[in-house]
């Protein structure tokens, strides 16, 4: 049991990983969908100015994908579903009140097939199971028209039935997660895990089109 509340936790460790790893992100012009750069996978990372209620942990960083971030990105046999990856990128975010967590990371592929064919090998082999850490069946959740197509659920993320949900999100050649986690029963609700995985996918649409990310939680 304790190592499935490992794999939770996880996620908090991939930020502390990169911090300090990537170099500060400077924007480079793209047109259409395109692969991402690392700097604009950086930017497509939000920042403190843009979540709005919430205190970053550490720092959007972004880095070179190599075989320690596949490790991290694609953590089932053989780093399946980080192929044609280029570039990694997590930041983490604390909450006060009600007091939550939430980490973002962005796969960055070097196509939009590659992104599609990594798709359903991450949720079934791994994110799809991270609420669901100790063992009780997470929900399925609808959030809507979010990015080319996404899939979330809501659980447990603790043995006393602390709330925990994940998003994953396809926008063009990236994939997109969202990982939440909460003290108490009722902390994290639909709404509020849909207005980060909104908030997610329109800056990486932003990104390949060219602009700099701007989508914050206000819009």
């Amino acid at each position: 049991m304790a190592g499935r509340m490992c794999r939770w936790y996880a996620a908090t460790a991939v930020a502390l990983l990169l911090t300090g790893c990537g170099e500060s992100p400077k924007s480079e012009s793209t047109t259409g969908k395109a692969a991402l750069t690392k700097d604009q996978v950086g930017l497509t990372l939000p920042d403190g100015e843009v979540m709005t209620g919430w205190k970053q942990s550490f720092q959007p960083t972004a880095v070179e994908m190599d075989k320690l971030y596949r490790s991290q990105a694609c953590p089932i046999n053989g780093n399946a579903g980080c192929e044609n990856s280029r570039f990694f990128g997590a930041a983490t975010f604390q909450r006060e009140s009600p007091t939550a967590s939430v980490t973002f990371q962005i796969v960055a592929y070097d196509s939009e097939k590659a992104a599609q064919d990594a798709y359903d090998v991450l949720w079934d082999g791994y994110y799809g199971n991270q609420a669901s850490v100790t063992g009780q069946k997470a929900r399925t959740l609808k959030l809507g028209p979010i990015g080319d197509e996404h899939d979330a659920r809501l659980g447990t993320s603790g043995f006393h039935g602390e709330p925990g949900a994940v998003t994953q999100t396809r926008v063009g050649t990236t994939l997109l997660w969202t990982m939440e986690k909460a003290a108490h029963k009722g902390d994290i609700d639909e709404d509020g895990i849909r207005d980060l995985a909104s908030m997610l996918a329109k800056r990486s649409q932003q990104a390949q089109n060219g602009d700099e990310p701007s989508a914050g939680l206000n819009g």
